[in-house]
């Protein structure tokens, strides 16, 4: 289990923190092509989203590495579960059925993530 975890995480935290850092680094019109949804929200909050999920890849990494609050990968998985609903609910509402097969796999993972993440819940 612990192997499997550390494929998941590793594939999670890569894809989310060089999204992250996009959208942390990035202005809204370097963002635009990739990521129509910024004209509809303020970017203060999608820095705050970029944020979460640059600290969503550190806590499914490190925790679990130092042994320190291990159980912090188990909410970081879980929180990016309830992101990628929120993604999904956004698309949809915008009519871009087309573009939530990402954010089901991401669901998927976050889910996988965050049950074999209870291997460090006591």
């Amino acid at each position: 289990m612990t192997v499997a975890y550390w494929i998941v995480a590793a594939l999670l935290a890569v894809f989310y923190g060089y999204a992250g850092g996009k959208k942390v680094l990035q202005g809204k019109e370097q963002l635009r092509p990739m990521m129509g949804w910024v004209d509809t929200i303020p970017m203060p909050a999608v820095r705050a989203i970029g944020t979460l999920e640059i600290l969503g890849a550190i806590g499914l990494v490190l925790p679990p590495l130092t042994g320190v609050a291990p159980w912090l990968a188990l909410v970081a998985a879980a929180g990016f579960g309830v992101l990628q609903v929120g993604a999904t609910a956004l698309h949809l509402s915008r009519g871009e059925k087309n573009v939530i097969g990402l954010n089901l796999v991401l669901v998927v993972l976050a889910a996988a993530a965050a049950w074999l993440a209870t291997v460090w819940v006591g």
